[in-house]
């Protein structure tokens, strides 16, 4: 699979790779051949005229829409949106990881839940299961994760076809993901084969076991695997400085700081 030669590839399989801070704060949108890049396994190939989502669970009418329809009988918007790894500066932890960015993404949803499928009352959670498996455990299992409902229901989450103007890429999740603003990127689920309402959260071991944070006063014997990882914390790095002299106002620094849901400053 090609890559831009600005991405630094970390591991070929599953395909890990980033971007170095030289080239981020060079743009405030990041392109999409300059995105970050993480999996789990398999990156699946899809044909887009084949492809079917399925819409499932506790629903009140089963859904299953090709890409015709979903562009064509569901409204469309854009947003721009920053999405950021679980794992971004593990390298000051434990390993290299991709650095965040932030992208034009295009699409929308809500009417598809709200007004077509139906939500049944007890729904509570929305699980997502990509069309991508990995070896857990010794066992071959799609990756899969879930949200609350309210957090779905919102404007800013939605079913992603487009990247920065294009066609979502293959290593993006081609020809369709969920995007969960604000929440860590393993809630938005790459190349998406189902969507299912349900009234617990998935048990899927990406969503049970994976991405969880604990205080280092946890020990393996007292972890409470219930605590799920969701939105992310404040964040912020100083990129690049220029200047000389001891007074800061010769000096000039950039960089990025996720503050807000949503929102990254440079």
């Amino acid at each position: 699979m090609k890559t831009a030669s600005v991405l630094t590839v970390y591991q070929e399989d599953p395909l890990n790779a980033g971007t170095s801070l030289a080239y981020l704060t060079q743009i405030f949108l990041t392109p999409s051949d300059w995105f970050f890049i993480r999996g789990h396994g398999t990156i699946p190939l899809v044909g887009r005229d084949t492809y079917r989502l399925v819409v499932k669970g506790m629903v009140q009418h089963p859904l299953e829409l090709s890409m015709e329809e979903l562009l064509t009988q569901f409204p469309q918007r854009q947003l721009v949106a920053t999405l950021i790894c679980a794992g971004s500066r593990r390298n000051e932890l434990v390993a290299i990881h991709p650095l965040p960015g932030e992208i034009l993404w295009g699409a929308d949803w809500i009417s598809i839940l709200e007004d077509t499928a139906g939500v049944e009352e007890e729904a509570r959670y929305v699980a997502f299961r990509g069309r991508d498996q990995a070896q857990v455990a010794g066992d071959l299992g799609h990756f899969c994760s879930s949200t609350r409902l309210e957090k779905v229901l919102t404007p800013e989450v939605l079913l992603v076809h487009e990247m920065n103007g294009a066609p979502l890429p293959r290593e993006h999740g081609f020809p369709l993901r969920i995007l969960v603003p604000d929440y860590v990127g393993a809630r938005s689920v790459k190349w998406l084969q189902d969507i299912t309402l349900q009234s617990q959260p998935s048990t899927n071991y990406f969503q049970a076991r994976d991405y969880k944070t604990f205080p280092p006063t946890v020990a393996a014997e007292t972890v409470d695997w219930e605590q799920i990882l969701s939105t992310y914390r404040e964040n912020g790095r100083v990129c690049k400085k220029e200047g000389r002299g001891k007074a800061k106002k010769q000096k000039k620094r950039s960089g990025y700081c996720s503050t807000m849901p949503q929102f990254l400053l440079q």
